[in-house]
C-alpha cells in the first residue's frame, strides 16, 4: 500500500509530502494558538521525532505546511510525523527550558542530542549537624549545607577533598560512626581530623575550621593561608614547635592545591567554559569548570548532530540540554555565539536567579582559556574520529563472522556471577559503534525462589525474561525502546538453548543470538562460538573480531563481579537489628548509642533494652528473643 502525495510549495527544495502529514500539519497549522510554546512530532511507531519551541506556535507550524523546511532533514521529519503536542507557555523564555527538558527526556531523533550526559561530583558541607561534615555529592541540593562544585571527575573531587582534610581536618565519617566513636579514629593519628567526636577540639574551634574551609573553596585562599601564617608565627614565637609545625603542613596543602588548579585569567572567578570543534558530520565540545579562581577539571562531549546543523545551532541546543539539571554559573565563554544568544541568557538568569552572561572573549585571559578548550576539543574529536573508523571495520568483521544482515548498532553481553549461588546477579554490558554505553549497563538481582543454588541456566532464563519479558510489555504499551542487533552470552550450547526458549516464549525471534564458550584451561584466543544451526567455530587468533568480543566478555565479567561483590558486601555488613520486626532507624540508632554496638545489644536483659528510648516491653522482649531463640 502507497501513501498519496501533495505538492506544497517551499522556499528549499524538498520531496513532495505525504497526504497523511500533510494532511495533520495543515489541521494543527489551524488550530494552533498564535502563543509561545512547545511542539512535539511523533512518528507512526509513537516514537517522538522532534521537540521544537516557537514564539509563535501557529506561525510555526504554517511554516511547515507551507513547506518551508530549510533541509531535506527537517523535510523528511516532517513527512514522518503522524501526530503533534502542543504546550502553550507564558512566554518564549519558559519555553526554551521547556524544549531542553523534554529533548533530554524523550531523545527524539532530529533534534542535536546531548549523549552519555552525568550528573557531576560536588563537595558538600553539612550545616544539618553541630559538627558539619565534608563529603562528595551527586545529586539534588536537598541536605542542608554549603555545595561547591562542579568537579568534571572523581579524580579532581577526590583530591580536593584529601586536601580539605589534610588542611583544615574536617570529620568525613557518617553521623552514625560520629556518634559511636569513644577514641580518635585512624584519620585523626595521620592528621587528617581534629577528631570533635571525642572532644579533643572544641566545637567553637572546630566551626572555624569548618568556617576557613569554606572561604578557601569560595576562593579567599590567600586570606586563609594569611591566617595561618601569623598562627604559625605566633606559635613559633611562644616556643610551641610542634604547633608551628602542624599549622606549616597545613599551609603547604593548600599551597599545593591553590598551585595546581590556579589559572592565570584576570577577572574570572566563576566560569563554564565551552569550545565547539565540528568536523565530518560529528562534534566535540569541550567543558572546562572554573570555580574560586581554580581550574576544578574538563570533560569533552560528543552530542549527535546532523552535517546541515550549524555551530550556533548545536552550540544552543547543547546548552539547553546541558544546564538542564545543573547550577548555571555568572560566567559562560565559548568559541561559538550561540543561537538566540539573548534567550539563553534570559532563560539561564530566570533559572539560576541570577545575571548569567554567556560571552565569546576575543582576547586577553578569558580569550587564552576558549583557546585552551578548542585545542582539546579538536584532539578530542580526533581521536574519536579515528576510533570510530577502526571501530567501524571491527563491526563489520563481526557481521559476517555470524552472517549478521548489517553492521550491529546495539550489543548486549549477558554474565552471571555468584558463590555456590549465593548473592547472585546477572550483568547487562551494551556495545556500539561508539564504545561501551556504561549509562545503560544494568544489573538483575537473581530472586527465583525456585531455582536451585549454582543453576546458572536458570539464573539465566531468569535474566532473560526479565530483560525482554519488558521489552516486549514497553512495545507494546507504545513507548520508544531500542532493540538490540547481536546478544552475547556467556556460555556454550546449553546456555544458548535457554536464551533461545526464552526469547521464543516472548514472540523475539528476530534477534541474533551467540554464545561464547571460553577454551580449554579458559585460554584467551581459544573461544568457541555457538549459534543455532550451526556448528561451534572459532575465529582466527589474530582476528581483530575476536579481540573485541574479548573485550565485550571481559567487560561483562567485570560488572557481573563488581555486582556480586558489592551485593556480598552489603550482606556482609547487613546488621541483626534490620531483621526485627518494629526495630526502624530511630530504635536501631537508639540501641546502638546505648549498647555501643548488635552485639551488645545481644547481652543486654530486657529491663536494660526497655530503659532505651521507643522501646516498650513487647518490643524489649521480642528483642531479647530474637537473639536467645534456643
Amino acid at each position: 500500500m502507497t501513501e498519496e502525495t501533495i505538492d506544497i510549495p517551499g522556499d528549499a527544495p524538498t520531496e513532495a509530502l505525504p497526504l497523511q502529514a500533510a494532511e495533520l500539519i495543515a489541521d494543527e497549522a489551524r488550530r494552533a494558538p498564535d502563543k509561545p510554546g512547545v511542539y512535539r512530532m511523533y512518528g507512526e511507531d509513537g516514537a517522538c521525532l522532534y521537540v521544537g519551541k516557537a514564539k509563535s506556535l501557529k506561525k510555526r507550524i504554517v511554516q511547515y505546511a507551507q513547506g518551508r523546511f530549510h533541509t531535506q532533514r527537517i523535510g523528511l521529519m516532517v513527512s514522518l510525523t503522524r501526530a503533534m503536542e502542543l504546550v502553550v507557555t507564558a512566554s518564549e523564555t519558559e519555553a526554551l527550558l521547556l524544549e531542553s527538558n523534554f529533548i533530554k527526556k524523550l531523545k527524539p531523533r532530529f533534534n542535536v542530542l546531548l549523549r552519555d550526559d552525568k550528573s557531576f561530583a560536588e563537595l558538600m558541607i553539612r550545616r544539618d549537624h553541630r559538627a558539619p561534615q565534608v563529603r562528595k555529592h551527586r545529586g539534588a541540593h536537598t541536605i542542608p549545607g554549603d555545595y561547591f562544585g562542579p568537579f568534571a571527575s572523581t579524580w579532581a573531587v577526590n583530591h580536593t577533598l584529601n586536601t580539605l582534610q589534610k588542611a583544615f581536618l574536617l570529620r568525613s565519617c557518617s553521623d552514625s560512626v560520629y556518634e559511636t566513636r569513644t577514641r580518635p579514629c585512624m584519620l585523626h593519628q595521620i592528621k587528617r581530623c581534629s577528631a570533635p567526636c571525642t572532644g579533643l577540639i572544641s566545637l567553637e574551634d572546630y566551626g572555624d575550621l569548618v568556617t576557613e574551609a569554606e572561604q578557601f573553596l569560595r576562593g579567599k585562599s590567600r586570606a586563609v593561608i594569611g591566617r595561618l601564617s601569623q598562627e604559625m608565627q605566633a606559635a613559633s614565637d611562644d616556643l610551641d614547635f610542634e604547633t608551628a609545625a602542624r599549622v606549616r603542613d597545613r599551609i603547604r596543602a593548600l599551597s599545593a592545591i591553590a598551585m595546581e588548579s590556579s589559572i592565570n585569567a584576570d577577572g574570572v572567578a566563576e566560569a563554564d567554559v565551552f569550545a565547539l570543534h565540528a568536523e565530518g558530520g560529528q562534534a566535540c565540545v569541550q567543558v572546562f569548570f572554573y570555580r574560586a579562581g581554580q581550574n576544578w577539571g574538563g570533560r569533552a562531549y560528543f552530542p549527535r548532530v546532523d552535517r546541515s546543523d550549524s555551530d550556533p545551532e548545536i552550540l544552543a541546543a547543547f546548552l539547553g540540554q546541558f544546564y538542564e539539571d545543573k547550577p548555571v554559573p555568572r560566567l559562560i565563554l565559548s568559541n561559538v555565539r550561540p543561537h538566540e544568544l539573548e534567550l539563553l541568557e534570559a532563560a539561564f538568569s530566570m533559572k539560576a536567579e541570577h545575571r548569567v552572561e554567556i560571552a565569546r572573549p576575543l582576547r586577553g585571559g578569558k580569550a587564552g582559556l576558549v583557546d585552551h578548550a578548542l585545542t582539546n576539543a579538536r584532539e578530542a574529536l580526533g581521536r574519536k574520529l579515528a576510533e570510530n573508523s577502526a571501530q567501524g571495520k571491527i563491526l563489520d568483521e563481526v557481521c559476517e563472522a555470524f552472517g549478521l544482515d548489517a553492521r550491529p548498532e546495539r550489543i548486549e553481553v549477558y554474565d552471571n556471577a555468584h558463590i555456590q549461588g549465593t548473592n547472585a546477579v546477572g550483568g547487562m554490558v551494551v556495545a556500539g559503534p561508539e564504545g561501551f554505553r556504561k549509562n545503560q549497563y544494568r544489573k538483575f538481582n537473581i530472586r527465583g525462589e525456585d531455582l536451585t543454588p549454582g543453576d546458572d541456566y536458570g539464573m539465566m532464563r531468569e535474566v532473560m525474561r526479565r530483560r525482554f519479558g519488558k521489552l516486549v510489555k514497553d512495545e507494546e504499551a507504545g513507548e520508544a525502546v531500542e532493540r538490540p542487533d547481536l546478544l552475547l552470552i556467556d556460555g556454550g550450547a546449553g546456555q544458548l538453548a535457554e536464551v533461545l526458549a526464552v526469547m521464543a516464549d516472548l514472540g523475539v525471534d528476530d534477534i541474533a543470538v551467540v554464545g561464547v564458550a571460553k577454551g580449554p584451561d579458559r585460554d584467551a584466543g581459544l573461544e568457541k562460538f555457538f549459534m543455532p544451526g550451526k556448528a561451534p567455530f572459532m575465529l582466527p587468533l589474530k582476528s581483530p573480531a575476536l579481540y573485541y568480543l574479548q573485550r565485550l566478555r571481559d567487560e561483562a565479567h567485570r560488572f557481573a563481579n563488581g555486582a556480586h561483590a558489592k551485593r556480598r558486601s552489603m550482606d556482609i555488613k547487613k546488621n541483626p537489628l534490620d531483621e526485627i520486626e518494629g526495630v526502624g532507624p530511630g530504635r536501631k540508632k537508639a540501641l546502638l548509642h546505648a549498647f555501643g554496638s548488635a552485639k551488645g545489644v545481644s547481652r543486654a536483659s530486657v529491663p536494660d533494652l526497655v530503659k532505651v528510648d521507643g522501646v516498650s516491653q513487647a518490643l524489649a522482649e521480642r528483642i531479647h528473643g530474637f537473639f536467645h531463640k534456643s
